[in-house]
């Protein structure tokens, strides 16, 4: 697999790529609204006694913004230049809640970031001329290694805040998030089941080919269970658990068509695929071929990448298909359903080769999200909240033991149907600078609304060049400025 450190700019927050269909919250938030500091309130329910650090990491996404750390008052401020080999980031720790206290954090307007928060120890971040370096706990030379922490992802624009947990890397500190908005709803998600941590790690070590992804300390404590992708890379997983299911699933569209309908706001928006030799190639209502996908790897499925990027061609549908084509074989409903996506979650991980990591994760959450994976979003399985005029927000770590179901809360309102993408699914971090390409990126002109755009085309905002890092539809709100995730600045 191919890897590329995975700069702050590029982890920005809300939420991954999303099915594109009708416009909610995004749409006519001409004005900033909500406070230009918004108050986050961060408990500690995890019953652990050590010492917490938080570290509010992302990029300021106004034309011009730079990558940078929030500090304990709310000010953004921007990274020092880094060196080659990496140097010391400077200590920006903000101190965190002990067992059973809380501490108020601030975030600014025109941020998308990480949230980390460590217990015990401070992490180590190191900086290079062009970003951050993250954590990659997977990795076994990162002084992260041993250290237990997690994060959140957010983005707070004028559009609103999206807020989620993501366990796409790693499961490590359950944790619950929420938004109150101006009219007193809170919404919340990201609470596990009573005792749902330890059921988690008990349940995986249960699943023999899965067993040896959860990570010790030295003194015992579970750290981390990696993601599938992350524990093959370490080499504590079979490079080819999911070869057997992927050859099934494929062969089993040579003699029937699998239809394939992309976005929800448009159900007769249908494509037709059929296998043949190791392609299956697509068509669409006239018979002309517009996609031919060659079949993955497992550590193609694992990371949504290799086979599953998208070439930049128009008129653009091949990203779509990929992308439901990576999430039926994650899920394991591909072969046997003639539709995909199927959105029907008592379908998922029935296959022969199951993705036991986001099953487990998805059984033991109170209202069954999670981000298991990128495209965890197909259907609105994502531990993701969102409003778009926020008075405040919340993140709660949540029990290492027994307790842990959430709180009664107000009923929730109507989430929107879209949201901006945060967890990037084609390439894993590591710390090495970014290989520049080779050859010129295309251009595409000035960004718009509506518009597919391909991964690796560039596109004009304000002044601003932007190159494409996830194959999308373009939606208001979704500005390259706005949304780091989805695009590059250059």
């Amino acid at each position: 697999m191919r890897k590329r450190k995975l700069k702050l700019a590029g982890i920005a927050a809300a939420l991954a790529v999303a099915i594109p269909g009708a416009i909610a919250a995004t749409q006519g938030n001409a004005l900033a609204i909500g406070p230009d500091l918004l108050p986050v309130t961060v408990s500690n329910n995890s019953g652990r006694g050590e010492a917490t650090f938080l570290y509010i990491l992302g990029q300021d996404i106004r034309p011009g913004g730079k990558l940078g750390y929030v500090n304990a008052s709310g000010t953004f401020v921007n990274w020092p230049a880094g060196s080659n080999p990496p140097s010391p980031a400077p200590d920006v720790a903000i101190a965190g809640p002990g067992n059973g206290g809380s501490v108020q954090v601030r975030f600014p307007r025109h941020i998308s970031a990480r949230m980390y928060f460590s217990f015990g120890r401070k992490l180590d971040f190191r900086l290079t001329p062009d970003g951050l370096v993250q954590p990659a706990p997977w990795a076994g030379a990162d002084p992260n290694r041993d250290i237990l922490f997690d994060w959140t992802e957010f983005t707070y624009n004028d559009s609103g805040l999206w807020i989620n947990s993501s366990q796409v890397d790693h499961f490590a500190v359950p944790h619950a998030v929420s938004v109150t908005g101006s009219n007193g709803v809170t919404k919340r998600t990201g609470d596990p089941v009573n005792d749902g941590r330890n059921k988690v790690i008990n349940e995986i070590a249960a699943q023999p080919a899965f067993a040896r992804s959860i990570v010790r300390g030295p003194d015992g404590t579970v750290l981390r269970v990696l993601a599938p992708g992350k524990a093959m890379d370490a080499g504590l997983m079979d490079p080819n658990y999911l070869t057997s299911y992927i050859n099934t699933a494929w062969n089993s569209y040579t003699g029937r068509t699998l239809t394939v309908v992309p976005r929800v706001a448009e159900p007769n928006r249908k494509f037709f695929g059929r296998t043949s030799g190791n392609n299956m190639v697509f068509t669409d209502a006239s018979g002309a071929q517009v996609a031919t996908v060659a079949k993955p790897t497992t550590s193609n499925v694992w990371g949504c990448d290799g086979v599953f990027n998208a070439p930049n061609t128009p008129p653009f549908i091949e990203p779509e298909i990929k992308r439901t084509l990576c999430t039926a074989l994650v899920r394991g409903t591909l072969g046997s359903s003639t539709q995909e996506p199927v959105l029907d979650a008592n379908q998922f991980y029935k296959n022969s080769a199951p993705n036991h990591y986001s099953r487990i994760i998805h059984n033991n959450m109170a209202d069954g999200k999670a981000y298991g994976f990128a495209y965890d979003d197909v259907g609105g399985f994502e531990s993701l909240v969102h409003d778009g005029d926020p008075r405040g927000a919340a993140v709660i770590l949540s029990p290492f033991g027994a307790g842990g179901n959430p709180p009664v809360t107000n009923p929730p309102t109507t989430q929107p149907t879209t949201r901006p993408p945060t967890t990037q699914p084609t390439t894993p971090p590591t710390t090495q600078p970014t290989t520049p390409p080779t050859t010129a990126p295309p251009a595409g002109g000035t960004w718009a609304p509506y518009q597919n755009y391909a991964t690796g085309q560039v596109v004009t905002y304000n002044g601003r060049r932007y190159q494409c890092r996830q194959g999308h539809m373009s939606l208001p709100g979704w500005e390259p400025s706005n949304v780091l995730a989805l695009w590059l600045p250059l």
